[in-house]
């Protein structure tokens, strides 16, 4: 529309004529928004509020009398309120690049101001603190004039040939340069140790590697010598089968031989010989019941033998007195005693005969009932206590 003007964000829009801006300003501010302008009787012009830059390169003196070449870059702008836009709007509308050129001055004067106020050890080792002191005692001037300082840098800070700063420095760069050294000597060792580290860990990993080919190569082999066995095996397997499936038939045929030999010859000899003693003993029985019979046969034979031979074994014993020169002292009863004597005499020999048998029975070599009589006569013929007597000597018979 005719007339209706608008600033730009970064512009000030500044009317004159007609009536008068805020606190007796000579002209009206106007930002963010437009503004209806009558031409002909209002004039417009713009300040720029945008970020404005300033170079600095000084030289300047210490407090030790060291000529120092100090450079350093200040970012500053208008400031958005309208006193700061009046001011600078007064002193840079119709030249705004007179804002750079007037803020460096401004600033170089404090950097000289603050530097020969510091060591130079200070200014190198401190620029933040030198920075710092010269935004502080500039900021009252730069408000005058409506400007406002956003930073201050120090680029750079040159002794020229002195060689100060490099002598300053020689300390800390041979410290540096140790640590520097140091520094590569600890990583060169750690590269080598890395490498080593790398190398062992390849031949770990070949020697692993050629372990496991090695079981594999083993396991395949074995899987061939096992697969090229297997025929063999198999047949050897069927063989060994084979031999224990005979040799089980073999026992068992042995063992039914066994018991057919049993039934076949043991028992009938265990029978026969069952038979034998049976019979053996049976034959024993037999023969002692008939051993005991025959001995109790000739004890009653003998018995009977002795009495019919008694008056033969008193005939024989009266024999002997027939030679003998016989005094009879008492008569009569002298021949009964003589007569009685004989018969007992006989009768002591009967006993002693049955004592005799009955102590040797059953014995074989025994003689026979007749021989035993026959013997006792015999001695009963010779026994001198039992009266008889070679010789013909006279017998007292009281």
């Amino acid at each position: 529309m005719f007339g209706y003007r608008v600033p730009a964000p970064d512009e000030a829009m500044l009317i004159s004529g007609g009536r008068r801006g805020q606190g007796g300003a000579p002209f009206r501010v106007v930002t963010g928004h437009g503004k209806f302008v009558l031409p002909v009787f209002r004039k417009v012009r713009f300040l720029t509020l945008a970020m404005c830059e300033a170079e600095v390169s000084e030289k300047c003196v210490t407090k030790q009398g060291i000529a120092l070449t100090v450079k350093a870059v200040i970012a500053f702008k208008v400031g958005n309120d309208n006193e700061s836009i009046v001011n600078a709007g007064q002193r840079f509308l119709s030249d705004q690049d007179q804002m750079s050129i007037l803020t460096g001055r401004i600033f170089a004067g404090h950097l000289r101001a603050i530097i020969g106020s510091m060591t130079v050890e200070e200014i190198v080792t401190e620029r933040q603190k030198l920075a710092t002191e010269v935004l502080e005692t500039s900021k009252s001037e730069m408000a005058k004039i409506g400007l406002i300082v956003d930073s201050l840098q120090i680029q750079s800070i040159d002794d020229g040939a002195t060689g100060y700063i490099d002598a300053m420095s020689a300390p800390h760069k041979a410290a540096i340069q140790r640590q520097a050294q140091i520094a590569q000597a600890q990583a060169t060792q750690q590269s080598v140790e890395a490498q080593q580290e790398a190398a062992r860990n390849q031949a770990e990993y070949a020697r692993q590697t050629a372990i496991v080919q090695a079981q594999y190569n083993a396991e395949v082999d074995r899987a061939q010598a096992q697969a090229s066995q297997a025929g063999p095996l198999a047949q050897a397997h069927a063989q060994q089968e084979v031999l224990a499936a005979q040799t089980e038939l073999a026992e068992r045929a042995a063992q039914l031989r066994q018991q057919e030999l049993v039934a076949e010859v043991v028992k009938p000899a265990q029978a026969e010989a069952e038979r034998i003693r049976v019979l053996a003993m049976a034959e024993a029985e037999r023969m002692k019941i008939q051993a005991e019979a025959a001995a109790s046969h000739d004890r009653v034979a003998l018995d009977r033998m002795l009495i019919d031979q008694l008056p033969q074994i008193v005939k024989e014993a009266s024999a002997g007195l027939a030679g003998a020169n016989v005094n009879v002292l008492n008569g009569a009863d002298g021949l009964g005693e003589i007569a009685a004597g004989l018969v007992g005499q006989g009768l002591t020999i009967l006993d002693s005969v049955r004592r005799n048998l009955s102590g040797a029975d059953g014995a074989s070599s025994s003689p026979a009932p007749g021989a035993q009589l026959q013997r006792y006569l015999g001695t009963a013929k010779t026994r001198p206590e039992d009266g008889g007597s070679d010789d013909d000597g006279p017998v007292n018979i009281r």
